[in-house]
């Protein structure tokens, strides 16, 4: 394999018409020039300068070496302009990977938004409610919902967006079973609880306005790791489910759910974006996390 600075060495020998000139434009000295030249002769197995006392032409070989160099420079230079460009100019494909509910309820209008500002960057949008190896599969960013914090690794983590959780029912089931007006009233209502590893189905509820808490234990009907479904359950008067404001934000608007116990928060939870490093990060990743970290807040309010 020849190295690409023993060609430019020797395309700048021809040009200039010799070494001492060459070695000047280069600053290099003279001695290492004519090293590098011999190396690179000897690595080709040709002769590729013809030298004499008062010039150094090139050679019947040289000279088609010297076309082809050109080429070589000329492609390396425009190797080197585009990966430049990538890291000063939004540009080209980002993968990234979130979960099921935040691509499909807090991100769409955020990324529409992002591509019409960036109309040179094409997203590729991986939904997956599994920790996925981000450095392994090739990823860009992983964007990704905890309760607490993200275990220690050497990814780069950037939080997002605060995301409260509150209790929701039905009018119809409220109407039915009666409005609690204080935690300890939950305790006979069935419940819709998110599964998730290691939580046990309880609610851990915190007063917005002062410092009481409240823990509840819950049998719940329904417990599963689809929020769609715990959402469904609810507007169909089931239970009481807590989830997080932005995914009930337009059924509450609709008048299909309403919050139950609205001075009382549920849970809080965390929306984090993750990089596998900021070194050769590219302009476009650059500005899609800033853009992301501008614009989530609005994303998952529940105003």
């Amino acid at each position: 394999m020849l190295d690409l600075n023993d060609v430019r060495f020797f395309v700048q020998v021809v040009d200039r018409g010799g070494f001492t000139a060459a070695a000047r434009a280069l600053l290099v000295p003279t001695s290492t020039l004519s090293h590098r030249i011999q190396q690179l002769e000897s690595s080709l197995g040709v002769a590729l300068l013809a030298r004499t006392s008062r010039k150094v032409t090139a050679t019947e070989a040289g000279r088609e070496f010297y076309r082809h160099a050109i080429g070589m420079l000329e492609r390396a230079n425009e190797a080197e302009l585009a990966m430049r460009q990538r890291l000063t100019e939004p540009a080209g494909p980002i993968r990234y990977t979130a979960a099921q509910t935040i691509a499909q309820v807090a991100m769409p209008g955020l990324v529409n938004g992002f591509l019409d500002k960036y109309p040179k960057v094409n997203l590729i949008q991986h939904v997956s409610d599994e920790n996925v190896d981000i450095v392994a599969d090739g990823f860009d960013i992983a964007i990704r919902g905890h309760s607490g914090p993200l275990p220690d690794s050497s990814l780069i983590q950037r939080p997002l967006a605060q995301v409260p959780w509150y209790l929701y029912a039905s009018p119809g089931f409220l109407e039915q079973q009666g409005v609690p007006a204080a935690p300890a009233e939950l305790a006979p209502y069935p419940s819709l609880f998110m599964l998730r590893d290691t939580v046990v189905p309880c609610w851990h509820l915190r007063h917005e306005y002062s410092d009481d808490e409240f823990v509840l234990p819950l049998s719940p009907r329904v417990h599963t790791g689809c929020m769609v479904t715990l959402k469904s359950n609810a507007r169909a008067g089931l239970g009481i489910v807590a989830l997080p404001g932005y995914v009930c934000r337009e059924e509450v608007q609709r008048g299909e759910l309403v919050r139950v116990l609205p001075d009382w928060v549920a849970e809080e939870s965390t929306i984090s974006a993750l990089v596998p490093s900021r070194r050769g990060m590219s302009a476009s990743v650059r500005v899609f996390l800033d853009h992301l970290a501008e614009h989530f807040p609005a994303a998952v309010s529940v105003d």
